[in-house]
């Protein structure tokens, strides 16, 4: 795709800060419980505010006996639903409170926003793992959300996408010789890659959004997606041979199907940080906007794609058979880079120590 220009959409905010209500929540047999804040919808994003635009919500009470806290007993059954102009948007009615992520609905665009947060580290805790492949086994699963056909991967911490794996806990696993637990976590990333990767082997378009810094795991989800949209000023790369590694969680896998083996040899040997404009001039990144623009970008090719939705979505298919990634190939992979992980050095462990402290300073 070429370059395009976009105005500045001031239905959004700069980011999805503080974007979700506080959920505080336990699961029974009677689905979710929320306490919901008065918040307002800009254009599809949420955001705390006093002032204008609060749309008023129609309440419903229950017992929520699972609510341990009395200030939340008076809990809304259905999360509140916005709208704006044309918008509609409705907070997650999976069954489960997540911390380490948001989800969000424009039913009337069939799209889903999945928002990754930034505490404590804007990285893949097996928290954040744990709660992604939750969502992702509802979103498959649950008829409600039947008609979704959008997925976009984006994130709330300013200037950055996400910055990869947990290297705590990397760092600990290593030291303490658990090849099962590097394991069990790699194979949690690559469950998720590849469910992006495929659409959730679903008529779902996955679309990732960066608009910030993507490393390591942050770079393997952002090429997962069918489509990647970054804003100028962000970055993309694999640093991990900076500590004797190589990214084991599908960068191989989706750069060579890209940019060839050659290339994709190349790029993840050198460590290199690479800008959005590099990475748009070797077709990785798909669309390239304006800082700021993105969002209001993912909105433009929505509309793009749905003038000739089935050509797009055929031509999809059609690639997967061309050069298929399969699940086997990314856990082979996997395998391949725990045993590489388990045979770092101190001097290693040390280094990547030294980005640990890097991705704190990062943190939401």
């Amino acid at each position: 795709m070429g370059q395009n220009k976009y105005k500045t959409n001031s239905l959004f905010t700069n980011n999805f800060r503080g974007s979700d209500a506080s959920m505080g929540v336990d699961e029974d047999d009677h689905g979710l419980a929320l306490k919901v804040r008065s918040e307002e919808c800009e254009g599809g994003i949420l955001r705390n505010t006093s002032n204008e635009g609060i749309q008023k919500m129609e309440q419903h009470r229950f017992k929520a006996s699972t609510i341990h806290t009395s200030e939340y007993r008076d809990a809304y059954k259905y999360v509140e639903q916005y709208k704006l102009k044309n918008n509609t948007l409705r907070k997650s009615e999976c069954r489960h409170s997540y911390t380490s992520m948001g989800v969000f609905y424009e039913d009337n665009l069939d799209l889903a926003w999945y928002c990754m947060k930034g505490l404590p580290r804007p990285c893949f805790t097996p928290k954040l793992l744990d709660e992604t492949l939750s969502w992702l086994r509802d979103l498959r699963n649950n008829s409600d959300l039947n008609h979704i056909k959008y997925l976009v991967v984006t994130s709330d911490t300013p200037e950055v996408f996400n910055l990869g794996g947990d290297l705590d806990l990397f760092c600990k696993l290593i030291r303490t010789r658990n090849r099962t637990g590097l394991l069990e976590y790699a194979t949690a990333c690559i469950k998720a890659v590849y469910q992006f990767h495929t659409g959730l082997d679903k008529d779902i378009t996955t679309i990732s959004l960066v608009q910030g810094d993507a490393l390591g795991g942050g770079f393997e989800t952002a090429i997962a997606g069918e489509v990647l949209i970054a804003e100028k000023g962000s970055k993309m790369g694999m640093p991990e041979i900076l500590f004797n590694l190589f990214p084991g969680m599908g960068a191989l896998s989706l750069l060579s199907r890209k940019v060839g083996l050659a290339q994709a040899e190349k790029m993840i040997l050198s460590g290199k940080v690479y800008s959005a404009q590099e990475m748009f001039e070797l077709g990785i990144v798909d669309v390239l906007v304006e800082k700021g623009e993105g969002k209001q970008a993912v909105y433009d090719y929505l509309k793009r794609e749905s003038r000739a939705r089935n050509g797009f979505r055929a031509l999809r298919r059609a690639k997967r058979f061309c050069n298929p990634v399969s699940y086997e190939e990314l856990e082979s992979i996997t395998s391949v880079w725990v045993d590489a992980a388990l045979e770092l050095t101190a001097k290693d462990l040390r280094m990547m120590e030294r980005l640990i402290n890097k991705q704190t300073q990062k943190a939401g």
